[in-house]
């Protein structure tokens, strides 16, 4: 099979287009005939070397597949060749195959397209569970969510508007903002030109945010902390700025102010039913047509380089796919 290959780590130049050997099916596992592979930050930090999870070399990154089984293991029942599903691979999806243990899939709905379901479980399940589970937004709470452009940024839109809160979308441009805008966002800041905790206060009336969803950090993590509203929530999702900033603990004692931070990928091995119920609380929405990923670009396997360095420098509005 062709697949995009890291023989040493560093730069994204160092991912190269190989044939190799098929994979092989595991007692436990499936083997998948990947047709899309989302990109994540994480891919590129894979590459790298600075992940949290360091696949050992030679190894392709590509962390979110879907497409049909084509093997399935001795000791797996409840999965058969032809089945459609979503994976979570950690590495190995940028190949025309994968193999994963049966535990990581989910079946997707049968008139979603291969793309969709790519783009779909760790963004939407990320989003879900870091407002509903860990910062219990309320309906009528005012939402901040920063980055409001990126992947994961206009699910938290679709998704905060889903839970009844009043919605603030920031992002750098106006072209992301107007995709936000169209997700559901009530109002928005273009952080390049507008005060954020400005903006925040103009907007919640003088009230504050209750709840600031940041995949952001840097600037744009501190204006939003000083907007926060007395007993407000700071989740924290990430640093795309690659600026990682540090927190006052004064500012939290005198507000009552709850800085929570969140991983995802904590969920598939502690609490999974947490994860679990939230991919099937969101296929469930995608079918009654409530959310839908928004996918900016596509490019074929031997680009993906290109489609990770898009993602990493912010270029993209939504989601970047690559078709196998």
């Amino acid at each position: 099979m062709k697949a995009m290959i890291v023989r040493e780590c560093g730069s994204l130049e160092n991912l190269k287009l190989e044939t190799i050997a098929d994979p092989i099916a595991a007692d436990d596992g499936v083997v998948v005939d990947i047709h899309s592979c989302a990109v994540n930050f994480a891919d590129s930090l894979m590459v790298e070397g600075t992940y949290q999870i360091k696949p050992p070399l030679p190894f392709s990154p590509g962390l979110e597949v879907a497409g049909t089984i084509s093997e399935v293991g001795k000791d797996v029942t409840d999965w058969q060749v032809g089945d459609r599903v979503q994976a979570l691979s950690n590495w190995g999806g940028f190949a025309e195959k994968v193999a994963v243990p049966a535990h990581v899939l989910f079946a997707i709905p049968d008139h979603m397209p291969y793309d969709d379901a790519a783009a779909f479980v760790i963004t939407y399940s990320t989003s879900h569970v870091a407002l509903d589970y860990r910062a219990q937004l309320k309906k009528d709470e005012w939402l901040v969510v920063n980055g409001a452009g990126g992947g994961v940024g206009l699910t938290a839109v679709e998704i905060g508007k889903l839970l009844g809160a009043k919605v603030i979308a920031t992002a750098g441009c106006d072209e992301k903002l107007a995709v936000a805008k169209n997700k559901g966002a009530d109002f928005t800041i273009n952080y390049n030109r507008e005060d954020i905790r400005e903006k925040i206060k103009e907007y919640t009336g003088g009230k504050g945010a209750n709840v600031v969803f940041d995949p952001v950090g840097g600037d744009v993590f501190r204006q939003s902390l000083r907007a926060i509203a007395p007993e407000g929530r700071m989740i924290i999702i990430g640093f795309a700025s690659g600026d990682i900033p540090q927190v006052l603990t004064n500012h939290l004692l005198v507000k009552n102010i709850d800085v929570i931070g969140f991983y995802w990928g904590t969920y598939k091995t502690y609490k999974r039913h947490i994860m679990e119920n939230s991919v099937a609380q969101l296929f469930e929405w995608y079918k009654e047509g409530k959310i839908s990923p928004h996918i900016n670009a596509v490019f074929p396997l031997e680009k993906t380089a290109e489609a990770i360095y898009t993602l990493k420098n912010r270029k993209s509005v939504g989601k970047v796919i690559v078709k196998i």
